[in-house]
């Protein structure tokens, strides 16, 4: 099998799928060594047309891929979207829409949550996915023609479950439920983080003050770092060597090298030195201005016994409407509803949840409705 590697195939294959109200796209890429993926292969079906493009090839522009992309006339489809975004923005800065997002798609139509890509082709196309090329190292070449096989039929497939999930979100009026959920992954704020944000992507065990400016302070350091020289993070600084640093406070190379995470060294080092600075730089903010450890409030009184009934009218909802729980609401969603009510933010008091879930949630919380048990079943009865 032949894969696309000059500008001028591409453009012309581009041309062709551009015709087509959709496309199914795929990409495979490795980032196990490196922070930023490294784009490897790139798969696209219309209806007539299927595409593999290699973009490792020598002189070849992707410009006409990422106008394709750009073209909102055309139906992108992908399965599990975010990372394969990722990479598009990433390197030609543009997000391709329309999008239609198979994943999410399955969860609305009661496929469960995070349904994988070859349960919904065995269970929509009555196809089978071979997934012993799944471990391929795609900057290998030559890719052989079973590895390309497995490739295309990540799109190929793809076809058939778009036009079935879009076919039954059409026949339930559920098509704009997505649109929510397709928003946050056109947004390019979703790919664009940055690296005073990176301590977020961490685990709050900090209990002080100066010990979260300084978390703030480091994880920043290393997500600068990791990018500037396209490495993993724990490449740079593992993260249980940034929790103690945030402990210890070392400021100096004698201090840093006595931590038991830092290796024999490593204090003398440009990155030690760097990591130094910006201790020195979170003890040297004024005490005032240091930020507030986030506190998780003890609930009310009661609070834990309204959280339950709201899971339980959460499963009866998800077995009515055949949508994945995850698509409503979470754990903290409903801790919220049940301290706060009507007043509490959270997506399933707006829009679609709120028709199926919210509205029936703040019946439940105002006794204006209650779970009974009956013929072998918990029903919600008005009250």
């Amino acid at each position: 099998m032949n894969t696309i590697k000059t500008t001028a195939d591409l453009s012309s294959a581009c041309k062709a799928l551009a015709r087509s109200p959709f496309v199914t796209v795929d990409t495979e890429f490795i980032r196990e060594t490196t922070f930023w993926p490294e784009l490897c292969l790139i798969q696209m079906a219309s209806d007539d047309t299927e595409v593999l493009v290699d973009p490792l090839a020598k002189g070849l522009s992707l410009e006409p891929f990422f106008e394709l992309m750009a073209d909102e006339s055309v139906v992108k489809v992908f399965h599990a979207a975010r990372q394969d975004l990722e990479i598009v923005y990433k390197l030609g800065n543009v997000i391709p829409k329309p999008l239609f997002d198979t994943q999410i798609a399955a969860m609305v139509c009661g496929f469960g949550e995070s349904v994988a890509y070859d349960q919904l082709v065995a269970r929509l196309s009555d196809g089978r996915i071979d997934k012993t090329s799944r471990f391929t190292d795609w900057r290998r070449r030559p890719l052989s023609d079973k590895q390309l096989d497995y490739a295309l039929a990540d799109v190929t497939y793809l076809r058939t479950v778009y036009k079935k999930l879009k076919a039954q979100l059409e026949a339930s009026g559920r098509l704009s439920w997505l649109d929510e959920e397709m928003a946050v992954l056109a947004d390019p704020a979703t790919y664009d983080i940055h690296p005073d944000d990176a301590w977020r992507r961490m685990k709050m065990r900090v209990r002080k003050p100066i010990e979260l400016q300084i978390l703030k302070e480091v994880s920043a350091w290393r997500e600068r770092e990791a990018r500037a020289q396209d490495k993993p993070r724990g490449r740079i600084l593992k993260d249980d060597a940034i929790y103690e640093i945030a402990q210890q406070q070392p400021v100096d190379e004698e201090e840093l090298g006595r931590l038991r995470s830092i290796s024999k060294g490593f204090e003398r080092s440009q990155a030690g030195r760097g990591i130094i600075e910006a201790v020195r730089s979170a003890k040297a903010l004024p005490k005032g201005d240091l930020p507030a450890v986030p506190k998780s409030a003890p609930l009310p009184e009661g609070t834990q016994a309204a959280v339950e009934f709201l899971r339980v009218l959460l499963k009866i909802v998800v077995e009515e409407e055949g949508v994945a729980a995850k698509m409503i609401a979470n754990s903290e969603d409903l801790e919220k509803l049940a301290v706060h009510g009507e007043r509490a933010e959270i997506p399933a008091l707006a829009g679609w949840r709120s028709e199926i879930f919210g509205r029936r949630a703040l019946k439940l919380l105002e006794g204006e409705s209650a779970l009974v048990y009956r013929n072998r079943k918990v029903e919600i009865v008005s009250l």
